[in-house]
């Protein structure tokens, strides 16, 4: 974690306001914050590393695990609830083999839940690596993960 040194000398005055610009600079580089980020941020900014845990793990936007290949994000907001995503959220998971914030072993695929992704007339909807699938019903889910899978034959 070299590129993790350079992150931290640009925060030359080490103060607590900059403990989330530095943690959303590490998860942009590396895609999550590890163990090894925290403490070294913890260090460096004087700070105990179960205050900085504690700060990143309130904000769902913050990762403690790396990502897969195609990560698949499920919107679990009001709108895509009322509209039975708890069967699309599961659906995948059995295509994938994985839960919530899980990585398959081979590396391919991930799955995150995220509170709301501002497409609520046209829920259920998941992205996978950004790119927006919404009106999902279980045989569509069933259409874009093996097409994913396709890929890598």
């Amino acid at each position: 974690m070299a590129d993790l040194e350079k992150i931290l000398e640009q925060y030359p005055f080490v103060q607590r306001d900059n403990l989330i610009p530095i943690l959303q600079e590490i998860q942009d580089n590396y895609g999550y914050l590890s163990e090894e980020a925290i403490v070294k941020v913890g260090r460096y900014l004087k700070m105990p590393t179960a205050k900085i845990y504690g700060l990143a793990s309130f904000y769902h936007h913050f990762r403690f695990n790396t990502k897969g290949k195609y990560h698949i994000k499920v919107c679990n907001g009001t709108s895509c609830h009322a509209r039975l995503n708890t069967l699309i959220i599961q659906k995948i998971e059995k295509l994938v083999g994985i839960k919530n914030e899980e990585v398959t072993k081979d590396g391919l695929f991930s799955i995150e839940e995220t509170s709301c992704m501002a497409a609520c007339g046209n829920g259920p909807v998941m992205s996978i690596n950004d790119e927006f699938y919404p009106d999902l019903t279980i045989e569509k889910v069933k259409e874009i993960i093996d097409s994913y899978k396709r890929l890598e034959e």
